[in-house]
């Protein structure tokens, strides 16, 4: 007879985390805002060729992220197919974890569909267990959004992101420290949060396939296969919690990247590089929000079949303006462009980011030229953050304009139906409901 495994801990709650994951949350924004689409299988990603997020219902036909929709289709063929609506996705994300922050101040916006929630202590405060709470704040989203969510509820994040795939959707799995031992050996080290491919097909190999097995492991043993995150991993499972929740708004630190898939594949020349110049300015956009500068530039081209060609350059002072970089990047640009290659995709990554405010002209720098173009980069980002996105841009920028449009570009349904008063690129910041009276 087997013996059952020994608890690791009394203390059911000596830390309570939440983890908040959206279901399938692009397809269960659209549905929300489109009831039509209820019970319905449909995917977004039309605008890429390639399915960004599918619904339950499309799931259930086999259907799943990644796959080209040509490949969809022959699964599923009345899969109902929307262009990608980010700017809504991003509002119904901000209400959310604004409804999240009803029932804590410490929150962690982990990405857009999905968050960390330290509700320790608030017990007293809501009169309810941490199950209730969590159960509460389910409620509320699908009340208020009519957004399903599941919830994981542990002593970590690791085990509370765990504990939120566990059951999906629209499920909540609390794991308290006095049941870890009955939770984690149902849960293979592929389904552990942090454990890649490879660390998962090492640690096969030394017989470890449960998280359970990990966890029984000596820590030195661990630490020796997997170094510092994964002893870390190992502290996390065990309930003790080593990584605390990121409270501040994200902010980039090591690069910012931007790129752009293509509606159709193109082999046109200029508007491939209007492409980048574009990509540049959304980039240069965000060092100037996050007063940053850059020190390097990369920029890639990727083709029809998935190739990616790349060039980069490291240049003699910072930046944070297009302007001071267009020669460069005509530059790269001209070392990957093959004539006759169809591509699908540019990309621009900064990095060797620095503060702006701590910026000091050198001995040979013109400051008068440098504060001219600082002045323009500032007047740019109030006329777009009065009109929108990329109202101004480069000259470049009218190749974009003149493009061919290919029937994968049809707008989004939110800018085909504007409110009085609103224009192509600044809307309400409201969802807006899409339904027949």
């Amino acid at each position: 007879m087997n013996t059952p495994p020994t608890p690791l801990m009394l203390h059911s709650f000596p830390h309570a985390i939440l983890h908040v994951d959206g279901d399938a949350f692009f397809t269960s924004v659209e549905q929300a805002l489109n009831p039509d689409l209820r019970g319905k299988p449909c995917v977004t990603g039309k605008e890429r060729g390639i399915i960004a997020c599918a619904s339950y219902e499309a799931k259930s036909r086999g259907v799943k992220r990644g796959v080209s929709l040509w490949d969809a289709r022959k699964l599923c063929p009345d899969l109902v197919v929307l262009p990608s609506d980010y700017e809504t996705y991003s509002l119904m994300s901000k209400r959310m974890f604004e409804i999240m922050r009803r029932f804590t101040p410490e929150v962690e916006e982990y990405s857009i569909d999905e968050g960390f929630a330290d509700i320790t202590g608030m017990r007293s405060y809501f009169r309810k267990s941490y199950p209730d709470i969590a159960r509460d704040l389910q409620q509320t989203i699908h009340r208020e959004l009519d957004l399903t969510v599941s919830i994981g509820l542990s002593l970590t994040k690791s085990l509370a992101k765990i504990a939120s795939d566990y059951r999906k959707p629209h499920g909540l799995t609390a794991v308290p420290g006095n049941r870890i031992h009955e939770f984690l050996p149902r849960i293979p080290t592929a389904d552990v949060w942090g454990l890649g491919r490879n660390r998962v097909a090492l640690l096969a190999k030394f017989g470890v396939n449960t998280a359970w097995d990990y966890i029984n492991r000596p820590e030195p043993w661990i630490r020796k296969l997997l170094h510092k995150p994964g002893a870390e991993m190992w502290q996390e499972l065990r309930g003790n919690m080593v990584m605390p929740l990121d409270k501040e708004l994200q902010r980039p630190e090591a690069s910012i990247s931007k790129s752009k898939t293509f509606s159709a594949p193109s082999d046109d020349p200029d508007f491939m590089y209007a492409k980048l110049v574009r990509n540049l300015e959304s980039a240069c956009i965000k060092l100037r929000r996050h007063h940053l500068r850059a020190k390097e530039i990369h920029v890639s081209l990727r083709t029809k079949d998935y190739t990616e060609a790349a060039a980069g350059a490291r240049l003699s002072r910072t930046f944070q303006n297009a302007h001071d970089v267009i020669p460069v990047i005509r530059e790269l640009y001209a070392q990957l462009y093959r004539l006759g290659t169809t591509y699908r995709a540019t990309g621009v990554v900064l990095v060797g980011l620095s503060d702006d405010r701590q910026y000091q002209y050198s001995l040979f720098e013109d400051p008068l030229k440098i504060e001219k173009i600082r002045s323009l980069g500032k007047t740019t980002d109030l006329l777009q953050k009065r009109f929108g996105k990329h109202t101004i841009y480069l000259g470049t920028g009218l190749y974009i304009a003149k493009a061919p449009q290919h029937e994968r570009d049809t707008p989004v349904w939110r800018k085909l139906h504007r409110l009085p008063g609103e224009t192509v690129r600044k809307h309400i910041r409201i969802p807006l409901l899409n339904m027949t009276v």
